[in-house]
Protein backbone atom coordinates (compact mmCIF):
# COMPACT_ATOMS: atom_id res chain seq x y z
CA UNK A 1 0.00 0.00 0.00
CA UNK A 2 1.34 3.40 -0.98
CA UNK A 3 1.81 6.16 1.53
CA UNK A 4 -0.78 8.91 1.20
CA UNK A 5 0.70 12.19 0.02
CA UNK A 6 -0.56 15.68 0.69
CA UNK A 7 -0.55 18.30 -2.05
CA UNK A 8 0.86 21.52 -0.65
CA UNK A 9 0.83 24.78 -2.59
CA UNK A 10 1.97 28.31 -1.95
CA UNK A 11 -0.84 29.71 -4.05
CA UNK A 12 0.30 33.28 -4.63
CA UNK A 13 3.96 33.44 -3.71
CA UNK A 14 4.19 37.17 -4.53
CA UNK A 15 1.81 37.75 -1.60
CA UNK A 16 4.27 36.10 0.84
CA UNK A 17 5.62 38.59 3.36
CA UNK A 18 8.66 36.50 4.30
CA UNK A 19 7.67 36.37 7.97
CA UNK A 20 9.06 32.87 8.49
CA UNK A 21 5.94 31.44 10.14
CA UNK A 22 5.87 28.41 7.83
CA UNK A 23 9.54 27.49 8.00
CA UNK A 24 9.45 28.21 11.73
CA UNK A 25 6.84 25.50 12.40
CA UNK A 26 7.75 23.16 9.54
CA UNK A 27 11.41 23.55 8.53
CA UNK A 28 11.40 20.02 7.11
CA UNK A 29 9.11 21.22 4.30
CA UNK A 30 9.41 25.01 4.00
CA UNK A 31 12.46 27.25 3.77
CA UNK A 32 13.38 30.83 2.98
CA UNK A 33 14.41 31.54 -0.59
CA UNK A 34 17.73 33.32 -0.13
CA UNK A 35 17.29 35.38 -3.32
CA UNK A 36 13.94 37.02 -2.56
CA UNK A 37 13.38 36.24 1.15
CA UNK A 38 10.04 34.55 0.47
CA UNK A 39 8.88 31.07 1.39
CA UNK A 40 9.55 28.09 -0.82
CA UNK A 41 9.23 24.34 -0.57
CA UNK A 42 12.36 22.37 0.30
CA UNK A 43 13.82 20.83 -2.87
CA UNK A 44 13.29 17.21 -1.80
CA UNK A 45 9.50 17.70 -1.69
CA UNK A 46 8.96 19.94 -4.73
CA UNK A 47 6.60 18.73 -7.44
CA UNK A 48 8.40 18.78 -10.79
CA UNK A 49 10.91 21.31 -9.44
CA UNK A 50 8.27 23.94 -8.66
CA UNK A 51 9.27 25.95 -5.56
CA UNK A 52 5.60 26.73 -4.83
CA UNK A 53 4.11 23.23 -5.18
CA UNK A 54 5.07 20.06 -3.39
CA UNK A 55 4.02 16.70 -2.05
CA UNK A 56 4.30 16.06 1.67
CA UNK A 57 4.54 12.55 3.09
CA UNK A 58 2.01 11.54 5.73
CA UNK A 59 4.63 11.95 8.48
CA UNK A 60 4.63 15.72 7.81
CA UNK A 61 0.82 16.05 7.86
CA UNK A 62 0.60 17.94 11.16
CA UNK A 63 3.63 20.06 10.32
CA UNK A 64 2.34 21.33 6.95
CA UNK A 65 -1.17 21.86 8.33
CA UNK A 66 0.29 23.95 11.18
CA UNK A 67 2.09 26.04 8.55
CA UNK A 68 -1.17 26.43 6.61
CA UNK A 69 -3.00 27.62 9.72
CA UNK A 70 -0.16 29.90 10.80
CA UNK A 71 0.37 31.71 7.49
CA UNK A 72 -0.74 35.30 8.16
CA UNK A 73 -1.54 35.95 4.49
CA UNK A 74 -3.31 32.61 3.91
CA UNK A 75 -1.42 31.50 0.82
CA UNK A 76 -0.44 27.98 1.97
CA UNK A 77 -2.96 25.31 1.03
CA UNK A 78 -2.89 21.63 2.00
CA UNK A 79 -5.15 18.99 0.47
CA UNK A 80 -5.13 15.24 0.22
CA UNK A 81 -3.78 13.96 -3.06
CA UNK A 82 -6.47 12.26 -5.15
CA UNK A 83 -6.23 8.48 -5.30
CA UNK A 84 -5.27 7.13 -8.72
Amino acid sequence: MNEKLLKVTISDREECIGCGACWGVCPEFFEENLEDGLSQIVEAYRFEGNIAEGRAPEMLDECVRDAEEGCPVGIIHVEEEAEE
